[in-house]
């Protein structure tokens, strides 16, 4: 039965459109993420850093998505590591440099259908 299904085309474009909604979703989540890392305030991260013995409630309040690594070396001292905010922003460079070529890559196919269909004419 499961072997007919797969053989449908109704099937097959429908699998096909949730696969590209779900890189499309990736893709944005990923876009979110990178603007948190460029973009995000590190507040929270210096609060910690400068707390004696936070609470288990004050952490879960924290915004620490900024933070790549926690160490307490052996002196007690708190060692913070954040990600780079610069590759965040080349990450989203890419990205919207690859949106941007999409978007004229479809121009340009639009213009072309259109001189297709216009007989070709510039004016």
């Amino acid at each position: 039965m499961s072997g007919k299904l797969l053989s449908d085309d109704a099937v097959l474009e429908e699998i096909s459109r949730l696969l590209s909604l779900r890189q499309r979703t990736l893709g944005n989540l990923a876009a979110i993420g990178y603007q948190k890392l460029a973009f995000g305030s590190v507040s929270d991260a210096l609060r910690l850093l400068y707390a004696e013995q936070p609470d288990a409630e004050e952490l879960e309040q924290m915004d620490l998505f900024m933070i790549s690594d926690i160490r307490r070396n052996r002196d007690g001292m708190l060692e913070i590591k954040f990600f780079d905010r610069l590759k965040a922003l080349e990450k989203l460079d890419a990205a919207a440099r690859e949106d941007n070529a999409g978007v004229a890559g479809l121009m340009e196919a639009i213009g072309r259908g259109a001189q297709t269909v216009g007989g070709g004419d510039d004016d």
